[in-house]
């Protein structure tokens, strides 16, 4: 007998793989061979995966050809940049075979390309810190930086395999001076890569607060959840390793008002910085699934089940507030992170052992 209900396709990590396990969705993933998700009890079977940095085309093609062979339309999920604009730049291709929500694709483009972003911002007066694009190919004059420093420095999007000669293992670098940037110039145009260089928020990492929200194609918000990080390895500028669930009324409202100008639909990550004088400053717009859909769905907030629900024509549950409190960590890098900014092993221990 075929099933009554569509599969969920997920381009992602366990983190994206575990909410739709848990709300009982069969799913089938698209990961790297060795990659957990491909050994998941969530995952009835796992497709071919290439870069598609590089290998968009042959990507497509594989999924093409999975989803329409289904009973139905399977619902696709997307974790990373790389997805996210695969399947918005092939959205009119994959829609012959799959369900999927997502943002328009001129908003994707200039959401994921900082210098973009930083010119739709400005256009739409949204509250992000001074920035400036630096291209080596178009040799700029480094005394014509009109910004404070210090500055972050970081890509214009996210391609590891082209920032790591430059940054190392960070998502950015901090520079302090225009002399600090002359020294730094060279790897950067030995790297190729346009970067931008954005006044420096002063604060820590715990200092970065995110809204999330999925917004339905009338322009309703569906659900939507505040957190904050935590740890990040490594500290200064680097990638998650500790969060938690928060009920922040006021990242919350900035992250409405985001939305609204932005006129958005599907789901989004906004991530904000608390300036030492409390103002919240928009420092990027991640319109896709994230890591953080896992603690908020153990919040009581799911939402890729609640994605795909509406996309499998469910009737739509009551959402809750999200229950503030409930931390994530990845235990295997945090522990590190925790070491660096002198947590004792024992209570990081303890701390760790109630995520």
């Amino acid at each position: 007998m075929p099933e009554t209900r569509p599969l969920a396709c997920v381009m992602g990590d366990m983190d994206l793989l575990r909410p739709l396990g848990l709300a009982g969705i069969a799913c089938v993933v698209v990961a790297r061979p060795g990659a957990p998700p491909r050994y998941s009890r969530f995952a009835r079977a796992a497709l071919p995966w290439v870069d598609t940095w590089d290998r968009g085309e042959e990507q497509v093609e594989t999924l093409v050809r999975f989803g329409a062979a289904q009973h139905q339309p399977p619902v696709l999920f997307y974790q990373e940049d790389r997805e996210l604009l695969l399947v918005s730049r092939f959205r009119d291709r994959l829609r012959s075979a799959f369900r999927f929500v997502m943002a328009d694709a001129a908003l994707v483009e200039d959401l994921v390309d900082k210098s973009r972003f930083q010119t739709l911002a400005r256009r739409l007066d949204l509250p992000v810190p001074a920035a400036r694009r630096l291209d080596p190919a178009e040799q700029p004059d480094l005394r014509e930086i009109d910004i404070p420093f210090p500055v972050v420095i970081k890509p214009l999007t996210r391609r590891t395999d082209r920032w790591t000669p430059v940054g190392g293992s960070g998502k950015a670098l901090r520079v302090d001076t225009l002399e600090a940037l002359r020294v730094l110039w060279p790897r950067i145009v030995a790297a190729n890569v346009p970067m931008l260089a954005q006044t420096l928020v002063p604060g820590a990492e715990t200092d970065v607060e995110s809204y999330h929200v999925y917004v339905d194609e009338p322009g309703d918000i569906v659900a939507e959840f505040t957190g904050r990080k935590i740890r990040t390895w490594p500290t200064q500028f680097g990638h998650s390793t500790a969060l938690v669930i928060t009920d922040s009324a006021d990242v919350a409202t900035a992250g409405r008002a985001v939305v609204r100008r932005l006129d958005l639909r599907g789901v989004a990550k906004l991530d904000f910085k608390r300036g030492p004088d409390g103002r919240l400053y928009l420092l990027e717009v991640n319109p896709r699934f994230t890591l953080w859909h896992h603690p908020a769905a153990l919040a009581g907030v799911n939402v890729p089940a609640l994605v795909y629900g509406d996309l499998a024509g469910l009737p739509r549950p009551a959402v809750p507030r999200a229950r503030p409190g409930v931390r994530w960590c990845k235990i295997w890098q945090d522990g590190r992170a925790a070491r660096a900014d002198g947590v004792r092993l024992v209570h990081w221990l303890a701390w760790a052992l109630r995520c």
